[in-house]
C-alpha cells in the first residue's frame, strides 16, 4: 500500500491534476448538464444556475473550452451572440456525473447526518505535532 505521506504520490505529472472536474469544483458539472439539450447563450446558463456570478460563470466556461469540453461560437450579428455547446469530449461527461448523482442520491443522508454530527460535537483540543530530530544521530 502506498504511503499518502509520501511525495511522489502528488507528482505534478499524474494524469489526475488534468482533470476537467475536480472535486469541490460546484459549476462544471451543473454546465455540462446545461448543455445537454443543445447550444446555448450565457444568459440562457445563468438562469438554471442560479447562483453563479457571471465572473465565475466566465471562468468555468473558459477552463471548459481549454479543456476541449465545450466550444464557444461568436456570431457577427448586431447585437453580437454567443453560444455554448458541448463537444463530444465534453458529451462523455454525462456517465461521470450520473455516477456522482446516484452515490449522492445514495449516501447524501448519511453525509448530512455526519456533517451535522461533526458541528454539534464539541471542539477537540488540536494535538501539535513535535518534528523528529534531525542530524547526525538520528
Amino acid at each position: 500500500m502506498a504511503n499518502p505521506l509520501d511525495p511522489e504520490m502528488f507528482d505534478p505529472i499524474c494524469p489526475s491534476s488534468a482533470m476537467p472536474i475536480q472535486i469541490g469544483d460546484k459549476w462544471t458539472g451543473m454546465v455540462v448538464l446545461c448543455l445537454e439539450e443543445g447550444p446555448r447563450r450565457f444568459t440562457e446558463l445563468r438562469v438554471p444556475l442560479g447562483g453563479v456570478t457571471p465572473k465565475v460563470l466566465t471562468q468555468t466556461l473558459r477552463a471548459m473550452e481549454r479543456d476541449g469540453l465545450l466550444t464557444r461560437t461568436a456570431y457577427d450579428e448586431n447585437p453580437p451572440r454567443v453560444e455554448y455547446e458541448l463537444t463530444e469530449l465534453g458529451r462523455s461527461l454525462f456517465s461521470l456525473i450520473a455516477a456522482a448523482r446516484a452515490w449522492s442520491r445514495d449516501h447524501l443522508p448519511a453525509l448530512l447526518a455526519a456533517r451535522a454530527a461533526h458541528e454539534s460535537a464539541p471542539a477537540a483540543p488540536r494535538l501539535l505535532r513535535r518534528s523528529p530530530p534531525s542530524g547526525p544521530g538520528r
